[in-house]
């Protein structure tokens, strides 16, 4: 049986309206709202979907930036939306890092290179000055830039080389599991093929779990073993990322799949047929009713899309989706 490295359920993250002189609460932007998702052992999960749809926000509320609002992170067994020792707050920062979309904005630009790769080791290891410096070779090394590079300063630097200098503080605690939050999207077309290249290499030398957070589908499509799909605070559909790109289920996972670019006519004719949705993404301080997608969706049924929220229905395999239409059952929820 596959042992999981991270188990999320009913996951909310709800940030409070306020307004007047007295700023009182007058309601919710409901960024997740009840996400189920796990990642196992050595595995990589994609997480896809529009701006808006809440997937970093999903990586911050796990990762401790954001505390949630309600439901339950697991890590290696244990809860990490409960108070926390010191003790396994220490595991917690050890065994789970973070690399963020902008390699630029999350480095000090005026300290050097070795100094954002020794902040992990000062603060959260116990090893001395000459330890340290091997292991800032080490992670320069890991990330194939050259040893020189840590008296740069990060304006010196590439974007690809601020990211893998991202990448090596990440590691600094040797962690096996990564929230990749976006990794390629600020860099040049023509670096983000080697940067993902060094990610696939690092998991496979260091055994590492990913959850992998981007809007390109065609990456999502090489390197992730299971992809969940985003909207509105909420996973709509996951499976196995080979089924969900040729048998999807949601109509929104649909709409994603044919906005797909392609180069030739045999390409075309493998994608999902065009699914032209309505309107615009919602506010999530204004969700609709039942199926949060069912403004848009030219697949709603009168009665029960607008009223009944969908719930988790398995169709083998591990495929779930969010869905009343995608299947001959309708499931309503009960209220």
């Amino acid at each position: 049986m596959t042992e999981e490295v991270l188990r999320i359920t009913g996951l909310r993250k709800y940030f409070p309206i306020r307004r007047g002189f007295l700023q009182r609460k007058v309601g919710d932007i409901k960024a997740v709202d009840g996400v189920d998702l796990s990642v196992n052992y050595g595995e990589t999960v994609g997480m896809v979907g529009e701006s808006g749809s809440g997937k970093t926000t999903v990586a911050y509320t796990v990762i401790g930036i954001y505390r949630p609002t309600d439901g339950s992170i697991f890590f290696h067994g244990k809860d990490l939306s409960k108070p926390r020792t010191r003790e396994d707050a220490q595991l917690f920062r050890q065994g789970m890092q973070i690399v963020f979309q902008n390699p630029g904005s999350s480095l000090n630009p005026r300290k050097r290179v070795g100094h954002a790769l020794s902040l992990p080791l000062r603060f959260h290891s116990s090893a001395d000055p000459r330890s340290r410096k091997r292991k800032i070779d080490e992670l320069l090394e890991r990330v194939k830039l050259p040893a020189n590079y840590v008296d740069k300063y990060p304006s010196a630097l590439s974007g690809g080389e601020k990211q893998r200098v991202a990448i090596a503080r990440s590691l600094a605690l040797d962690p096996k599991f990564l929230i990749l939050d976006e990794p390629t999207s600020a860099l040049d077309v023509s670096v983000q093929g080697s940067v993902v290249e060094l990610l696939l290499s690092l998991q496979n030398e260091l055994h590492l779990s990913y959850l992998f957070i981007t809007h390109n589908l065609v990456l999502i499509r090489n390197i992730a073993s299971r992809t969940a799909v985003m909207y509105l605070g909420k996973v709509v559909e996951v499976a196995d990322t080979s089924e969900l790109f040729d048998v999807p289920l949601h109509p929104y996972t649909k709409m994603l799949l044919s906005s797909i670019p392609v180069l030739t006519e045999e390409e075309e004719a493998l994608k999902v047929r065009h699914v032209v949705p309505r309107g615009s993404i919602p506010s999530p301080a204004k969700k609709p009713s039942g199926c949060a997608f069912h403004p848009r969706c030219p697949q709603q049924q009168d009665g029960i899309c607008s009223v009944h929220e969908p719930t988790p229905r398995d169709v083998g395999n591990g495929h779930i989706v969010y869905c009343h239409s995608a299947g001959t059952e309708v499931v309503l929820k009960e209220t």
